[in-house]
């Protein structure tokens, strides 16, 4: 059996066939946060999407919550996606050491880079924690995000140019640099700034973040004093 909906804002009317409304309904929240980020997925918002009653979804969802979780993580997909998009165009470099630098660096630029073009799914996409936990879920497909971050970092490390001891809480640098910058531009001081500053500004932030976690004396909670020299009378 085939149901219609009215479709999202007007537009392309849905359809889904029976055994599919998990996914129809993940599809419509996706759509509903791409125009007005989390707050817009209601469990009646997302019903009225693909034309079924509020009591049908939760034949699938326990509540709102775990339908925002499942949108999310479809959201996340899509990130990571990018950034395996990006991380392939490095590919080709025959210089390992070049490689994996172009590697974190296509993973950060990417990050950026879907904030500012999809706001709401960014805001969507990392409001929860479970892309940080490892993956428990068999039907789970793809790397999260953070740990295509993971990855690249560690490839930072096995080509040379990142010491293993600058290496444990690295991603936490990294990601911290390249949020803020997103956050600024999607609902801060940034937001009204023109889109080339804005990614003049990212491959900025990207570049100095990975500068920073490679050189010993950059970003050093407890600098080592300059050695003074003692004179003697």
């Amino acid at each position: 059996m085939t149901h219609q909906g009215s479709g999202i804002g007007g537009g392309e009317v849905r359809r889904y066939h029976h055994g599919d409304l998990a996914a129809a309904l993940v599809a419509a929240g996706l759509e509903l946060a791409r125009a007005g980020g989390p707050d817009a997925i209601g469990l009646r918002e997302v019903t009225r999407a693909v034309g079924v009653t509020p009591n049908a979804a939760y034949r699938h969802f326990t509540d709102r919550a775990a339908l925002v979780l499942a949108v999310a993580r479809r959201a996340q997909q899509q990130v990571a996606l990018a950034m395996e998009t990006r991380i392939a165009a490095a590919d080709p470099e025959t210089d390992p050491r070049r490689r994996a630098r172009l590697r974190l660096r296509a993973v950060g630029l990417a990050y950026i880079d879907f904030a500012l073009h999809e706001p709401g799914l960014f805001q969507l996409a990392f409001q929860t924690h479970e892309q940080f936990a490892e993956r428990t879920d068999p039907s789970a497909t793809g790397a999260a995000p953070f740990h295509l971050l993971v990855a690249a970092l560690d490839d930072l490390v096995a080509a040379g140019v990142l010491p293993p001891d600058r290496r444990p809480h690295a991603e936490w640098a990294c990601w911290a640099a390249v949020h803020g910058l997103s956050d600024l531009a999607t609902r801060g001081p940034l937001h009204d700034q023109d889109r080339a500053t804005v990614e003049q500004l990212a491959h900025y932030v990207v570049d100095r973040a990975i500068t920073g976690i490679i050189c010993e004396d950059a970003g050093s909670t407890h600098p080592r004093a300059a050695p003074t020299k003692r004179t003697t009378r």
